[in-house]
């Protein structure tokens, strides 16, 4: 639809939309602006957790990159009649509570008129030029290290027909809360990143096929490693959301699956919100980096490794 548009030809830019990257990277002197822009309809029903999975899920892209988020400028929308203001100053209480803990300083934004509630964030980050991760990096040997479980889809899905408890849902509640500040900081710090992204909307399956795509080698994930929400397994069956199934359609083509049982399958492809990073790191420091994190009280695992990509090109192999 848009390929009849120029393509960007400046210098400066470093990264920019063509191989779905999590952000955009502008260079001016010394220093690399990593920007990006992230809002949703609600996830939850409580005004303050949305806010804050929101602002969670805007700043995850800068951390995804290598960087440290640093301004954001606020976008929303709201009905014009009929709707609390205390829900809306909730919402924005939520956010900044991420932006708060993570050192970043709003500037603004923008709010306008809608029959659908609607809040994130456009995010503006900083990095050194040589220091951006991108998810084309991943490089043959490495080792992929993944940072949050997986699952939010479909425990979402299912707390809105009513078919899960309250302890399966605020688990998933709070990993969707949990920022990738710590992850991204311990990572940079203790192993060397190649490449990386964070699990969004594509889920899994999804975001690893863009980075085997980008990078030209080959993933391979072992379900059996990958952590999951409790409870997300028992739902997956029953609460397959149309983002999975979209996910399975756009991406199934690049993905090889083994023979797995159906419920991890649908897992493999669940779309998440506020997911984790998924790095692909140099073999020799992903065990240290692994432990490192769990000590910090992260459910990271390593979940799989990076190969040349076999004759048939770029794939995803998931078993």
């Amino acid at each position: 639809m848009l390929s009849d548009l120029p393509v960007p030809t400046d210098p400066r830019v470093l990264v920019d939309y063509r191989n779905a990257d999590d952000a955009g990277v502008f260079v001016v002197g010394d220093v690399a602006l990593v920007q990006t822009v992230d809002f949703f309809t609600p996830i939850v029903d409580d005004p303050f957790s949305y806010g804050r999975i929101a602002g969670a899920n805007a700043v995850s892209d800068v951390y995804a990159m290598g960087a440290r988020p640093i301004t954001a400028l606020a976008i929303a929308a709201f009905p014009a009649r009929d709707f609390a203001t205390e829900i809306i100053r909730a919402i924005f209480a939520g956010g900044m509570s991420v932006l708060q803990e993570c050192g970043v300083a709003l500037l603004g934004g923008h709010t306008v008129q809608d029959t659908e509630v609607k809040f994130g964030y456009a995010v503006t980050g900083l990095a050194a030029p040589d220091a951006i991760w991108t998810n084309g990096g991943a490089r043959a040997g490495d080792v992929l290290i993944l940072t949050k479980p997986i699952g939010t889809g479909v425990i979402a899905t299912a707390a809105k027909f009513d078919r899960t408890d309250a302890v399966t849902l605020a688990g998933a509640i709070a990993s969707m809360q949990r920022t990738n500040r710590d992850a991204a900081e311990l990572l940079s710090r203790l192993a060397d990143v190649h490449g990386c992204t964070d699990v969004t909307g594509f889920g899994l399956a999804g975001h690893a096929s863009e980075m085997a795509t980008a990078g030209v080698v080959s993933l391979h994930l072992a379900m059996a490693d990958v952590p999951l929400l409790p409870g997300a397994r028992a739902l997956a069956l029953g609460n397959r959301t149309g983002g999975l199934v979209n996910n399975r359609t756009h991406f199934g083509p690049s993905v090889r699956l083994g023979p797995l049982p159906d419920d991890l399958a649908a897992l493999a492809f669940d779309p998440q919100t506020s997911g984790g990073l998924l790095a692909s790191v140099a073999a020799y420091s992903a065990p240290a980096a692994c432990r490192a994190l769990r000590d910090a009280g992260i459910d990271a695992a390593i979940v799989g490794h990076v190969d040349e990509a076999g004759s048939a090109g770029a794939a995803v192999y998931i078993d």
